[in-house]
């Protein structure tokens, strides 16, 4: 079965699904003139200094719909996604993860004009959204149902794989090995906790992530810091791999590594995409419970989050693990521990297993509201109680339960996911760029599109 699972996941995420995925970036990035670059300061301004949109109707502000969207992705593909990536492709597959990043900032823009544009009142009053509203809705037909509710089915499966399983694994693996704390006590804890949050519904996920994620973020930063400091002699070094062995080299290391330029591409890109979930959906899901009257302001906050996740946080792993020559280990996805270990003497692995048990808690949180959203609109408002216990539950046992194949699941979930979101996002393109134009143009201060 692992042999069968292996193959599937080569197969879905090879060279067809990576290039749409580049294709889909360059297309909102060309359409928009690069709008992730000339409208960066306005996202930023929008995001953490007009926070609110006090006669906006939603139920969280932009800065709380932007935390949620992060503990949605800054999770333990950050760390061992990055570790993984370089393992895998060499250090020029961090070159490969910025590209998806930058391109798949103008896709998450599209995802969450999209999501609000598109989203609905449910039962309860709350705004909610994403793929499935924007592609029953925006697309209409046969097309547009089939895909939502594609869409809908996997990410509601996904989100106990990657968003549950994966993570409580993670958490239990680091805090036993870190601290020998048994794995059901960690289990019995995540589950207690992760309850106590979702259970309240998207307004209490949203206040959790306000006050956690920006303090899990800064913790990380401030740990990566130290290091590279500490490194400071071997960082431009580092940044020199990147670029060099951007197109891959048959023999780093001195030949003890073998890296082509298919494996640096593609395992830079999948990896990208796995930690910021650009083109996978999930930012229009966050985006559409924003406070807002208009999907373009949201929007532009959203794009953030893939800058944040990619460009600072995962460039902050990859970087020290080169700048410590951890990399040249055979450590593979425990690179990572090691190179904090070098960096911080004592410290290290106590560091790297606190991060992980932050960055996987937080995308617990955020997923059981991706999964929450999906069911919603296949089954309707009275799958919610169930689906959060259990959510709840499989949080719990995962942690003592080890199942090799989750990781292989989830990767092929994510990319099943992916498929419906990219052609609604492709065929509705259009409709992305007027709702720009038509937002710019109604602003007396900024030059149109």
């Amino acid at each position: 079965m692992g042999d069968i699972l292996r193959e599937l996941q080569n197969l879905v995420w090879g060279p067809p699904l990576l290039l749409l995925l580049l294709l889909t970036g360059l297309n909102f990035t060309l359409l928009l003139r690069g709008i992730q670059f000339r409208r960066f300061a306005t996202a930023l301004r929008f995001a953490f200094v007009r926070r609110d949109e006090k006669d906006g109707e939603g139920d969280v502000s932009h800065f709380e719909a932007l935390m949620t969207a992060l503990a949605g992705t800054v999770g333990v593909g950050n760390i061992v996604g990055v570790a993984t990536a370089i393992a895998a492709g060499g250090p020029g597959a961090l070159f490969w993860m910025w590209i998806a990043g930058l391109l798949g900032m103008a896709t998450k823009y599209a995802e969450a004009v999209l999501g609000v544009r598109f989203r609905e009142t449910d039962a309860r009053g709350e705004k909610a959204g994403g793929p499935m509203c924007y592609l029953e809705h925006g697309l209409g037909g046969k097309l547009g149902h089939r895909l939502a509710v594609a869409f809908a089915g996997f990410t509601a499966v996904a989100a106990f794989g990657i968003g549950n399983g994966v993570q409580s694994q993670a958490v239990a693996a680091a805090l036993n090995g870190a601290f020998g704390t048994p794995r059901w006590l960690v289990g019995f804890i995540t589950a207690a906790a992760v309850g106590a949050v979702i259970l309240g519904g998207i307004r209490s996920i949203a206040r959790f992530a306000a006050l956690f994620v920006p303090a899990m973020i800064l913790l990380y930063v401030a740990g990566c810091a130290v290091v590279l400091l500490g490194n400071i002699g071997q960082v431009p070094g580092a940044f020199g791999l990147v670029f060099q062995n951007a197109l891959g080299t048959r023999a780093a290391a001195g030949g003890a590594l073998g890296f082509t330029v298919l494996q640096t591409i593609r395992f830079g890109i999948a990896r990208g995409v796995m930690s910021n979930q650009s083109g996978l959906g999930t930012g229009g899901i966050a985006a559409a419970a924003a406070r807002t009257k208009e999907p373009v302001r949201q929007a532009l906050v959203s794009m953030t989050q893939t800058f944040i996740d990619t460009i600072l946080v995962s460039t902050l792993t990859g970087l020290v693990i080169l700048s410590s020559g951890a990399w040249t280990s055979d450590a593979g996805g425990d690179m990572a521990q090691r190179a904090f270990e070098m960096g911080l003497p004592g410290g290290g692995a106590v560091f790297v297993a606190v991060a992980l048990t932050f960055f996987a808690f937080s995308t617990l949180i955020g997923w059981a509201y991706y999964g929450e959203r999906s069911l919603v609109y296949l089954a309707g408002e009275r799958a919610i109680r169930p689906y959060r216990l259990a959510f709840v539950l499989v949080a719990g046992l995962s942690a003592v339960v080890g199942l090799e194949a989750v990781w292989l699941v989830s990767d092929i979930l994510n990319a099943f996911m992916a498929i419906p979101n990219l052609i609604g996002l492709m065929l509705l393109s259009g409709l992305v760029r007027r709702e720009t134009r038509f937002f710019f143009a109604r602003q007396p201060t900024k030059r149109r599109l």
